[in-house]
């Protein structure tokens, strides 16, 4: 299948009345007809109208708490799960609190519910939530019990998945990057290393939880032990290590683990619901899920009706038709799922993760995934498909749409003022003095926790040229004082420096694309300058290192400096000043960036993402509620060559 029609994903008014509109006309008299796999339904609809009414069970109506989500199996009877008693099927949406500002958190979780759907899953970042060790973050858009609690005041049951490794294509899988910090960590293991730190996390994180739990007559019915362990499967303890921290600090929901169906053996763990993940209807994963666990439902935890995208791939999409089918052939069979991703949303300032096979590739910016809803919440082809299904086999009517998020596009922006990065050094904290190079996370700052993301500027004197080696991690930018002599990376660590008359400063600029989220790799992923750097095999001596984290107190030291009028053409490190006007009130737009480079770019001091002259993403999602009327300060920082305006666009191309 090719991709759709540029911005199709993003529908009209009058296309959403007619699609909205269709299928309750249809449904009275839709003849009945058999699928490509023989399944009899009637148009989209796989059961009689109203088969499901489940207009008790939400979570601000039901009061007796005493029986929560349960299995079931009677002989004849296919297994199935129970939640206060009575026959229930998951209908779960994903959307993740930290990849959408809080402003919009209601209008996402309304659409969600507006779907169809009666569940919505997240999962939990530890990374985010403890950035130091015991400094713990669950304010603003981190705020996890507002969030569940907000579900549940729009009648949405919550499965949680709070790790402590999550995946999720962010940076890590989740992961706090000072637990790096230890040369002999081994993460997801019961090293006591790994342990110890999962403890004192799951000490204050589940003390949060345990009071939103459906038994406390909060919305959690369910909550996910680890997540796909049987795609690593390390250690043949870790996985009851987990099961007990969480049932001990007083989690007493239904249990679940979720594997992809060849990893199910080696993921499940007694006592636990093993569920599965897949991206089209498997008859054998199914049996394999059952013959496993003989007398319980079945669960889709990740049907992916989407995927990620990695800079200089292709932009994934998935046919909104297939997707639908899907589904009702899971309805149809009684199945349970969860869609993953109803509502994608953004990889906001330095959060995104990455792939490895063979290659490190960033995930984008934007984890608009192809999802239900678009990266800035609009609806699309498969929202209204799911919608025409799910409203066709429920008994009660749905609520209304929410109305659309207003788009604008907004005068294009010159800077007409730059800093080069040399200028910049003077404005950051007093650069680590070393005698070797030291990677980023055992940098000794932010209190002794490291620096988990941005960049890293080494410098040190050099008087002689020849072969320069050095084990960068992600990509480096290497300079003679402030002339760019070439490029580093994972594959590339061996450079030549032309010869020199008297000494110079070479410098070599670092950058954290992001860590692998997946697999064993994330063992190995310390970032910055990792080994000693030679020339000619002569290790170099004697570095200034500079941290790059690019925070929102850096640019208040910033507008204290001493800003340059921007030239016609300037090549290297630069930040790039202008200011973007909107009206009185401010509106979701997306950057257009298609002169410039590679870099970053802050509105307001906040951090929009990266963005990269290789694509696939070509804008960058500004939501509206991060804008002031008028007047907006927007910084680019542009690794490689200036470049002309900054426009915006009122749709994004992804």
């Amino acid at each position: 299948m090719g991709p759709p029609p540029r911005f199709s994903r993003c529908l009209s008014w009058k296309r959403i009345l007619c699609i909205f509109s269709l299928p309750l006309i249809l449904a009275s008299f839709a003849p009945r007809v058999k699928d490509k796999e023989g399944l009899i339904y009637a148009n989209a609809q796989l059961h009689p109208a109203g088969t499901f009414n489940w207009s008790h069970l939400t979570p601000l109506t039901l009061k007796d708490r005493s029986v929560g989500l349960e299995t079931v199996s009677r002989v004849g009877r296919k297994p199935y799960f129970t939640l206060g008693g009575h026959k229930f099927l998951i209908f779960g949406g994903s959307i993740h609190y930290f990849r959408v500002p809080r402003e919009y958190w209601r209008d996402r979780l309304l659409k969600l519910k507006a779907c169809g759907f009666n569940t919505l899953t997240t999962y939990v970042p530890w990374n985010l939530h403890e950035p130091e060790r015991g400094k713990f973050d669950f304010s603003g858009n981190l705020d996890l019990e507002a969030f569940v609690m907000m579900a549940a005041e729009t009648g949405l049951w919550v499965i949680l998945r709070p790790g402590p490794y999550i995946c999720s294509e962010i940076d890590l899988g989740g992961l706090p990057s000072w637990l790096l910090q230890d040369p002999n960590m081994i993460l997801r293991t019961t090293y006591k290393g790994f342990v110890g730190a999962v403890d004192k996390y799951f000490d204050h994180l589940i003390s949060r939880v345990v009071p939103l739990q459906y038994h406390k007559g909060g919305p959690i019915i369910a909550v996910q032990v680890e997540n796909e362990y049987g795609s690593f499967a390390k250690d043949k303890d870790y996985m009851l290590y987990v099961r007990k921290a969480l049932l001990k600090r007083g989690i007493v929901e239904l249990l679940m683990t979720s594997d992809e169906a060849e990893n199910l053996l080696k993921g499940r763990i007694k006592g636990v619901l093993a569920t599965i993940n897949m991206n089209k209807f498997e008859k054998s994963a199914f049996e394999q899920l059952s013959h496993l666990q003989s007398n319980k439902p079945i669960m889709i935890m990740e049907f992916w009706v989407g995927w990620f995208d990695t800079w200089g791939s292709e932009h994934s999409v998935a046919n909104a038709e297939d997707v639908k089918e899907t589904v009702s052939k899971f309805i149809t069979s009684e199945i349970s799922f969860n869609v993953y991703m109803f509502h994608g949303g953004t990889n906001f300032g330095f959060m995104n993760g990455a792939t490895y096979v063979g290659i490190h590739k960033a995930v984008v910016t934007s984890y608009d995934y192809d999802a239900v809803l678009t990266e800035a919440g609009d609806y699309t082809e498969k929202y209204f498909k799911l919608q025409g299904l799910l409203s066709s086999v429920l008994a009660m009517p749905l609520p209304p749409l929410p109305k659309l998020t207003p788009k604008a596009e907004y005068p294009s922006v010159k800077p007409s003022l730059y800093l080069p990065l040399w200028d910049v050094l003077q404005y950051l904290h007093e650069p680590v003095i070393s005698h070797t190079p030291v990677n980023m996370e055992n940098l000794p700052i932010n209190s002794g926790n490291g620096q988990s993301y941005g960049f890293v500027l080494y410098e040190t004197s050099i008087c002689s040229g020849g072969s320069l080696h050095a084990n960068v991690h992600d990509t480096a930018q290497v300079f003679l004082n402030e002339i760019n002599i070439g490029l580093l990376d994972d594959h590339t660590k061996t450079l030549i420096i032309p010869k020199i008359r008297e000494c110079q400063l070479l410098r070599i600029l670092v950058e954290n694309r992001g860590r692998v989220n997946f697999s064993w790799k994330i063992q190995d992923q310390r970032k910055g300058l990792t080994e000693s750097v030679t020339i000619n095999k002569f290790p170099l001596n004697g570095f200034a290192i500079y941290s790059l984290e690019m925070t929102m107190n850096f640019f208040e030291r910033l507008r204290s400096a001493t800003w340059r009028p921007v030239p016609k053409n300037y090549f290297g490190p630069a930040f790039y000043l202008g200011t973007l006007k909107v009206d009185s009130s401010p509106k979701d737009t997306f950057l257009s960036l298609l002169t410039w480079n590679s870099g970053f770019a802050f509105i307001n001091g906040r951090n929009l993402g990266r963005y990269s002259i290789i694509g696939p993403q070509k804008t960058l999602y500004l939501p509206g509620v991060w804008l002031h009327p008028e007047d907006n300060e927007i910084i680019l920082f542009e690794k490689r060559k200036s470049g002309s305006y900054i426009q915006t666009t009122n749709e994004p191309i992804l």
